[in-house]
């Protein structure tokens, strides 16, 4: 079968991918990079980067907000809903132009190509009426919102992490479908922003993955001035002129309405791999659509990787990029290595704050005998003078090696306290390496240290 281009390496995904592109090219190999747009995956354009530039003003907004409780009476004047919008655009413009820009260049051995492609068989996808033949071909695909089979969704204009960010206006009202990472993030933006907010999750607690005091005390917090409503399962959506009229029922109590001007639908992710035509190659997919891969990241054929959202593990960028590294690697070596998933980070940008690293209590005990610390921020000077009465951190440390297996937080600057443990988690484990470093006090750093010194049996 004659070939339009063949490649020793095939790319499909401009997220995480660019990672193995770079080095590919670098290596010499002859490289073809396939991406459905827009430039640079989920995480620049419709993820991380500018949901956190909209969550950065909702934070300074609250902080005004809750200010008094320091002694500080003050007031917001005017919140300029189009300017946030606009500052959010304003990196992902730029790393879109830097990167349309450097694809303009001649690269020797390499060609971009900018469109949806699909396999035709095991090494073969057809593009823009091109076939592109690859010896080892590495998917990051990524995946896309979940719409839910809901009775009138398609009659309605609602809102995703792939189309929030172009709205003009502030929405009046706004029931947010879903409170797992995205829901909860956007239910603190845009209430900040002074939207009537309304949390509706199927399942009985926010982040539902996360530690359960944890998630009880977001849920405390966060309905100060949200609705949150648990256990919810939506019958329909019915659109009444410009706003919407939400039905659904939860635990006994049947056909109960509430109506909104918009709706956001954050309920979970789905697999692109449909979109590549999976079924034209012996490439093994889960129940869910997510690509099957072992631990060294190998597909069920030869020479064909994936990672990133694509094998639907953990979604996030860093976990993404880790994992395209090891796929890169483990093409190359003999001397394969598996990918790592014992100290999987993320954080939860809300407020409070949260982060993760690990275990929780209950997966551990299902291998472990453990001891489990806790510690308020009021514990420590500074979180008393920051007057935090809610936030706490948890650990849970394997009783006969004393490493760490898990360590949770809630409360402010929690994804940047979390570091330290993350690193000596890296480094083995052993709680030993948190106190070898002198802490700096007052700071909230102390607040690792008390953790651990509170640690205790568990019955």
């Amino acid at each position: 079968m004659n070939y339009l281009k063949k490649y020793d390496v095939v790319v499909i995904g401009s997220g995480s991918g660019g990672e193995i592109v770079q080095s590919a090219i670098n290596h010499g190999y002859k490289v073809a990079w396939i991406d459905k747009g827009p430039l640079g995956g989920t995480c620049l354009n419709n993820g991380c980067i500018p949901s956190k530039m909209l969550i950065y003003p909702a934070d300074r907004i609250i902080e005004i907000q809750e200010s008094e409780k320091l002694g500080i009476k003050s007031s917001i004047e005017k919140i300029d809903f189009k300017k946030i919008m606009e500052h959010m655009k304003e990196p992902i413009i730029d790393s879109q132009k830097h990167m349309r820009e450097g694809l303009k260049y001649p690269i020797e051995n390499f060609d971009y190509y900018k469109g949806s492609g699909h396999f035709i068989d095991n090494y073969t996808l057809e593009i823009n009426n091109e076939k592109v033949h690859g010896k080892k071909i590495f998917i990051g695909s990524g995946a896309r919102p979940n719409i839910p089979s809901i009775k009138g969704i398609n009659k309605i204009d609602f809102l995703t992490n792939e189309n929030v960010f172009d709205i003009k206006s502030r929405p009046k009202s706004i029931i947010i479908i879903g409170g797992g990472y995205i829901g909860v993030e956007f239910a603190h933006f845009f209430s900040a922003m002074g939207s009537e907010v309304t949390i509706l999750q199927r399942s009985d607690r926010l982040i539902k993955n996360s530690e359960p005091e944890i998630s009880n005390l977001l849920k405390t917090i966060m309905e100060k001035r949200i609705k949150i409503l648990t256990n919810v399962e939506i019958v329909e959506i019915i659109k009444e002129g410009n706003n919407v009229n939400l039905i659904y029922n939860q635990g006994k109590n049947r056909a109960l309405n509430i109506k909104s001007e918009k709706i956001f639908i954050s309920a979970g992710r789905r697999s692109n791999s449909d979109l590549l035509k999976i079924e034209n190659t012996d490439i093994k997919v889960d129940d869910t659509n997510y690509i099957k891969v072992n631990e060294f990241l190998e597909t069920s054929v030869d020479s064909i990787w994936a990672f990133g959202d694509a094998i639907g593990k953990f979604m996030f960028k860093h976990v993404a990029n880790e994992e395209a590294i090891t796929c890169w690697h483990n093409s190359l070596d003999n001397h394969k290595i598996p990918m790592d998933y014992s100290a999987i980070p993320y954080a939860v940008f809300t407020h409070p704050q949260i982060s993760s690293v690990g275990l929780t209590e209950i997966e551990a005990k299902k291998k472990h005998d453990i001891l489990v610390g806790k510690a308020k921020y009021s514990d420590v000077a500074k979180g008393e003078a920051m007057m935090e009465i809610n936030g706490f951190t948890k650990a849970i440390v394997d009783k006969k090696t004393r490493k760490i297996l898990g360590f949770h937080i809630i409360g402010p600057y929690a994804p940047i306290l979390i570091q330290e443990v993350i690193n000596a988690m890296a480094l083995g484990g052993e709680i030993g390496y948190i106190g070898r470093g002198m802490h700096i006090h007052p700071a909230l750093s102390e607040l690792i240290l008390s953790t651990f010194s509170n640690l205790k049996e568990i019955n």
